[in-house]
């Protein structure tokens, strides 16, 4: 094992595939002579020259379309955006194009495409540049969503990801960038649908994904001081979801929690409560509570991000109430 930041668990990720296949290449504003804007593909473009490490033009509708029309043709990009709330403006590309082509092609076109870069908010960026898509990318039939929350398991999912035959969304965070975690010197490959249990537990099952799980794990860590036993259960992959884990930790635990960086109405962690209440709720010793940010567009202020965004304290308070105490 080897201790790595997670824009380099990344950066390995798309270079070992790409030495693997020539049909695969990164395109995106800045990936080539600047590193990528996070420095995510460093050296990328001094390896594989600039026919597989391309600049774009800012116009993430015009390359999200050379994309998909690429891998029609027997290509598999990788198409990063600065961050996804510039995946908007080339949207109708995915959802309508990417998602739907095999389905409306008859089987005839594979898109095997990869739209990689950072969700959620990344501090005082203001309301459109700190904004979680998650659950409207997983809305969708015809693509995969994956999210990760540290080197591990970002290197081995994108791995995966590139691999994979279908569409795949794959949301980092800028705030993770620098984040170190260990990873094997060997080959893996990490399992597309497949939840993980960072934290086993007895007296309460938390859900949660991406960045805000590290709140989760200070929450655990200052409940297990006062003998709460907190599971923790990590997505990992949003669509396809692990159900079974999610149902058989409930089973155990008999109380949710879910912790999301989302506008709370309609999004992954409702989702999680009508599967959990439709196929566990006689384990239920209490109702579901799902934590996520305020219903309001993210603040610029300092002092109101904090109170937008959910935090640790977030999830005592209610891991106590599923606890009734």
């Amino acid at each position: 094992m080897k201790t790595i930041q997670f824009r380099e668990a990344i950066q390995q990720a798309m270079s070992e595939e790409m030495r693997k296949d020539d049909t695969i290449y990164l395109m995106g504003e800045e990936v080539a002579e600047y590193n990528g804007a996070y420095k995510a593909s460093k050296g990328m473009l001094d390896e594989f020259g600039p026919d597989r490490i391309i600049d774009t033009p800012i116009s993430e509708l015009g390359f999200s379309g050379i994309g998909v029309g690429s891998a029609m043709n027997g290509n598999r990009p990788i198409i990063e955006f600065m961050t996804f709330n510039f995946s908007l403006v080339g949207i109708d590309q995915i959802i309508n194009n990417a998602a739907k082509m095999r389905q409306m092609s008859g089987g005839q076109f594979n898109i095997p495409i990869v739209f990689r870069g950072p969700t959620g908010s990344a501090g005082q960026l203001g309301a459109t540049h700190s904004q979680a898509f998650e659950s409207w990318y997983a809305n969708t039939p015809g693509l995969k969503v994956i999210v990760p929350s540290n080197p591990y398991d970002a290197k081995g999912l994108l791995k995966a990801a590139i691999r994979d035959n279908d569409p795949v969304i794959f949301m980092e965070s800028e705030q993770m960038y620098g984040d170190k975690g260990e990873v094997p010197e060997e080959e893996y490959v990490i399992e597309i649908g497949k939840a993980d249990i960072k934290r086993e537990g007895t007296d309460v099952t938390i859900v949660s994904f991406g960045k805000i799980i590290k709140e989760a794990y200070k929450a655990a860590e200052e409940l297990e001081k006062e003998d709460i036993s907190c599971e923790i259960i990590d997505l990992r992959t949003i669509r396809p979801m692990d159900h079974e884990t999610i149902l058989e930790s409930v089973k155990k635990t008999n109380r949710l929690v879910i912790l999301e960086e989302s506008w709370p109405f309609g999004n992954i962690s409702t989702e999680i409560t009508y599967q959990v209440q439709e196929k566990a709720f006689d384990y239920l010793d209490a109702p579901i509570v799902k934590i996520n940010t305020a219903d309001t567009p993210a603040p610029y202020s300092p002092v109101l991000l904090k109170e937008w965004l959910p935090d640790s304290e977030d999830v005592i308070k209610a891991v106590k109430k599923v606890l009734y105490k």
